[in-house]
């Protein structure tokens, strides 16, 4: 029931509706959806937002075997090519205008990463060897412009001079390092090393799951510190609860594309933690709750926290966590379809709602970040995973 409910859901309605955002006057896909459902076609396009519909239409092909859908993600890769890609300076803008043109020229690492992450996919989707080689350039461009003797830096202006991290930084602080970059990054390139089989792109990854380790995780607290300053330092007493989960089971999917016993079992050790933290501290009500600063729970009902926390939770029974786990799943796919999913003909998800399942504020339904990315994702995980 479970299994089907989400097939259906995914056919039914994430893709139609997305499907339904496709621009074909100027390319790529409509930027804004407000909550009354007013589609505003001259609003900016984010160049995030692009991406991660591309890796959706790719990976929604491969499961599904629909060639329409291969289609879309032709479209959307047309789009990311084309406009927002610098041909002068390399890398891939934050956003451009609605018909294609540069609207912000920041260039972040966490941009970048989601592109190579598109990219691969779509090339594993559509066979297309300039994809794979366009997903390498930036990979290249990453290591030599977005990196510095501690790691991995953050933003960037136009032609890679380092720029502050507002993008990425929330919760009062601005920070120089963050888990969140880290992770997308650490996931594009798994993607893009089980493409390319590429060795400097797998020394890369072990890389990251050092940092990971040594740096980011907290084993006293059993949590994932989320920002720094340059030298690892934690600035914030803060406990994602969604990117713990999210990570968890995206950790374990490198390892498995690694392929390196030492590897998988010293990183499952902590995602295994990771996971059990998460279902202890904020689980409740058949959700997860958003975050604790300080001590202080918000108990906000985040649509990509509850879709990362379906995969999150189900990786974990599938890693020998038991019964508990693949409820827990279950019961969240339930909160999901009674609470979050919105009803309305022509729309997809709310971003959030309260613990009850209240609404909380209007909020847009497609934005730069609101996009198939983490629920179209736990459609297809859930699919693969057991369906």
């Amino acid at each position: 029931m479970f299994v089907e409910e989400i097939r259906k859901h995914l056919a039914e309605n994430i893709i139609p509706f997305w499907k339904s955002m496709r621009d074909d006057a100027f390319g790529g896909y409509y930027g804004l959806l407000d909550y009354d459902l007013h589609l505003d076609k001259e609003a900016v396009k984010g160049c995030i937002l692009n991406s991660r519909i591309l890796w959706f239409f790719s990976n929604a092909y491969l499961v599904l075997k629909d060639s329409s859908l291969l289609q879309e993600a032709d479209h959307a890769y047309e789009f990311l090519k084309g406009h927002c890609i610098d041909k002068a300076n390399g890398g891939v803008y934050w956003s451009v205008t609605y018909d294609g043109k540069m609207e912000d020229g920041t260039k972040h690492t966490y941009n970048q990463a989601f592109a190579i992450y598109a990219l691969a996919s779509y090339y594993r989707a559509s066979q297309k060897a300039e994809a794979l080689e366009t997903a390498m350039e930036l990979f290249r461009l990453v290591e030599e412009k977005c990196t510095d003797p501690a790691g991995y830096g953050e933003a960037y202006t136009v032609d890679f001079k380092p720029a502050d991290n507002d993008k990425l930084s929330e919760n009062g602080v601005l920070a120089d390092k963050t888990m969140n970059t880290l992770l997308h990054l650490f996931e594009a390139y798994t993607e893009l090393y089980d493409v390319s089989k590429d060795e400097k792109v797998k020394e890369r990854l072990l890389y990251m799951l050092d940092t990971f380790e040594k740096k980011v995780y907290n084993p006293a607290k059993r949590r994932l510190e989320v920002f720094f300053d340059n030298d690892w330092n934690t600035l914030i007493d803060l406990h994602s609860f969604g990117h713990d989960i999210e990570t968890s089971w995206l950790i374990d999917r490198g390892c498995d594309v690694l392929g390196d016993a030492s590897y998988t079992e010293k990183m499952g050790a902590i995602t295994r933690e990771l996971a059990a933290c998460v279902y202890e501290e904020a689980y409740r009500n058949h959700s997860l709750a958003n975050e604790s600063e300080n001590g202080v729970i918000n108990e906000t009902r985040i649509w990509w926290v509850q879709a990362e926390t379906v995969v999150g939770f189900l990786n974990a029974w599938q890693h020998g966590g038991g019964e508990t786990y693949r409820q827990a799943a279950e019961e969240t796919w339930g909160f999901i379809r009674d609470y979050l999913v919105d009803k309305r003909a022509g729309s997809e998800w709310f971003e959030y709602v309260n613990m009850d399942g209240s609404m909380t504020e209007e909020r847009p339904i497609v934005q730069p970040w609101k996009c198939p990315y983490h629920n179209g994702r736990m459609c297809l995980e859930v699919i693969k995973r057991c369906g």
